[in-house]
């Protein structure tokens, strides 16, 4: 049972991180009640922004004590009502903790506050020529990567954000601050606590510094923009790319109607069919080019309408800034319609399979939907456009179908998205008795259901059939 916020209780927390960093003005809360998703709007009590782990640690701590619901926030570009308040209470902004504590050069790693986002903090690496590979496209706090498990379009060669974290400081529910994970690269000591809180959305404790394995920035990078007649020619070419033993950095699949938004809005040069984007790193020239040769032989092979590679910087980052802001763009030109944006992944050798099965509902039901996704690593994202509340249950069926096709293909409901609270009720689904597990953890963890309540632990099973 969660207790209302006081002016007792506000009183003890402005002492914790003084009156400058706590508001309860409506316009605060409101610019914290949601995220970039559909679910609805929901206030705090407060907004506190807290800037040290010591401070975190310590509102915790009272928060459990007092029965008060804490609610961690990076920057607010989760899609699936991760960091929505749903009980009020304390949102925790992390916006003021944005410090790098150290520069760990020579180990290729960098100690950070949560609160810095990822682009800020390659701008700030490059001048050490390294660079933090996972890329969601906005700029997310590193906290909310962590939180969230992030990947995005360089998941394929690098790894998702749980692949390249090795330290975390973490505030427990009852107050405590421990440090999981080691600096060391080999860790075999203990229980792997580092990759529990890693994905665990703010349900078990609150991530409040991380170290990070960095990468060099590579010396050779080329794109390949390849278009395709079909779908399924483009996504036979995601199987084939991977199966050839290439080792691409990003491979990303859009279907028509963005390949014709991002060249009318954002000035590429992309025909109007389904696209795939592809990126590749080397240490040598000859390595690049002799990859490049072999992608283009591979697309031939499988019908490519046009296959087109570059290694101009300026090109490369024109294309990929275009596929970053995709989902602005088409914001833009649907100014009427709300967006229900949705994730899924499955092995790559069911893409196809899941591919197609999108395709048939859009076709048979008659429904807008398009397509972009990290298919190198069997990822897609369908974005339903809507007005409406005909059109928003038209959108809700076809995600519940598809993520129940993509769990019958071997998949997750969730690629990196995370769970949040849309991806909650196939949790019982896709994890069957191993739920009850989490749920073990979490009683143990916070045993008063302060830390993010409503978030991953399903309320009710699916209502659709």
């Amino acid at each position: 049972m969660m207790n209302p916020m006081t002016p007792e209780l506000l009183a003890w927390l402005t002492s914790i991180v003084g009156a400058g960093n706590l508001s309860t003005a409506q316009a605060d809360l409101d610019l914290h009640a949601r995220d970039q998703s559909h679910h609805p709007a929901h206030p705090g009590d407060v907004v506190i922004w807290a800037q040290t782990g010591q401070q975190v640690a310590d509102i915790l701590r009272l928060a459990n004590e007092q029965r008060i619901p804490v609610t961690p926030w990076g920057v607010g570009t989760s899609l699936e009502g991760n960091c929505i308040p749903l009980f009020g209470g304390i949102l925790l902004s992390f916006e003021r903790m944005t410090k790098i504590v150290e520069v760990h050069a020579d180990d290729f790693q960098v100690t950070v506050q949560p609160g810095i986002g990822h682009r800020d903090l390659n701008a700030e690496l490059a001048r050490y020529g390294l660079f933090f590979p996972p890329d969601p496209g906005a700029n997310a706090t590193i906290g909310g990567m962590l939180a969230n498990n992030a990947s995005g379009i360089r998941t394929v060669k690098y790894g998702a954000s749980k692949d390249n974290v090795l330290k975390m400081q973490v505030a427990l529910a009852d107050g405590r601050l421990i440090s999981v994970g080691s600096r060391s690269i080999k860790q075999s000591s203990g229980y792997d606590l580092l990759h529990l809180f890693v994905g665990s959305e703010g349900t078990l404790g609150i991530i409040t510094e991380a170290t990070l394995k960095l990468m060099p920035i590579p010396a050779h990078m080329s794109a390949v923009v390849a278009a395709f007649p079909s779908v399924e020619a483009a996504v036979e070419t995601v199987v084939a790319v991977r199966g050839s033993g290439l080792d691409p950095a990003a491979l990303e699949f859009i279907d028509a109607t963005h390949a014709v938004m991002l060249s009318e809005t954002d000035g590429v040069d992309l025909a109007a069919y389904p696209t795939l984007f592809m990126e590749f790193h080397a240490a040598h020239e000859a390595t690049l080019d002799y990859g490049i040769e072999m992608v283009r032989e591979i697309c031939d092979d499988l019908g490519a309408i046009s296959v087109r590679a570059t290694t101009d910087t300026a090109e490369r980052k024109r294309l990929w800034h275009a596929r970053h802001h995709s989902y602005e763009i088409m914001v833009r030109q649907h100014r009427d319609k709300h967006f229900f944006i949705m994730d899924v992944a499955v092995p790559i050798s069911a893409y196809p399979e899941l591919i197609g099965y999108v395709e048939q509902i859009k076709k048979e039901r008659g429904i807008t939907a398009y397509m972009i996704g990290h298919a190198g690593d069997g990822n897609i994202h369908v974005e339903f456009p809507y007005v409406g509340e005909d059109e928003y249950a038209q959108a809700m069926q076809a995600d519940h179908d598809i993520v129940l096709r993509a769990l019958e293909l071997g998949g997750t409901a969730t690629g990196e998205h995370g769970v949040g609270i849309g991806k909650a009720r196939y949790m019982t689904t896709e994890h069957g008795a191993a739920l009850d597990v989490m749920r073990s953890i979490k009683q143990a963890l916070d045993p008063n259901n302060i830390l993010n309540p409503g978030k991953i632990f399903p309320a009710l099973e699916p209502a659709m059939a």
